[in-house]
């Protein structure tokens, strides 16, 4: 692998702060051992769910938390991190990565940040649990469905006293009906 320049390093730290100003969540991942086809699948479905799938080395991420005064050293993580950043909603990062370790084993979730302006960072647990929330397109169609509900019940529960006495008229054998 080529060392990078100092001018490069630079243009990685800038672009880094530049998503860490404007992400509402970060989470990062090991993707040792993942394989390119893989590699490029996850960043496709995260670019899908406004996230963006970032690699750089520790010790410029590191640079760039201690700029933008985020308490975290990327150091402490073991293995090949990325760093996936959420632009949209808070959740979206998690929930899709959680759903993409589960179809690559290779790709580990191993915490992260939700709204990491004010927040801690999170275990790769707390990611997880946050990632097996529904979306809010679920949660959305949960609502309808709640909604309607009595409605539909009231409905059957009208029909039903039709349908009985429309029995006991056929048991009766009266047929002309």
């Amino acid at each position: 692998m080529v060392a990078k320049t100092r001018k490069q390093k630079e243009k990685i730290l800038e672009d880094l702060k530049e998503k860490l100003s404007q992400q509402k969540a970060m989470v990062f991942v090991d993707f040792r051992g993942l394989k390119v086809k893989d590699l490029s699948d996850v960043r496709q479905k995260l670019k899908v769910a406004n996230s963006q799938f970032l690699v750089a080395k520790k010790t410029l991420m590191r640079l760039a938390f201690q700029e933008k005064n985020i308490k975290f050293n990327p150091e402490e993580l073991e293995g090949q991190i990325a760093v996936v950043f959420g632009f949209g909603d808070e959740l979206s990062p998690a929930q899709t990565l959680f759903r993409l370790s589960q179809e690559h084993k290779n790709l580990k979730i191993l915490g992260g940040f939700i709204e990491s302006k004010k927040g801690e960072f999170l275990p790769s647990e707390k990611i997880i649990e946050l990632g097996q929330l529904p979306t809010k397109e679920e949660l959305y169609g949960r609502l309808v469905g709640s909604i309607s509900a009595p409605i539909s019940n009231f409905v059957n529960v009208l029909q039903a006293p039709l349908e009985i006495c429309l029995y006991i008229i056929k048991s009766l054998g009266v047929n002309k009906i």
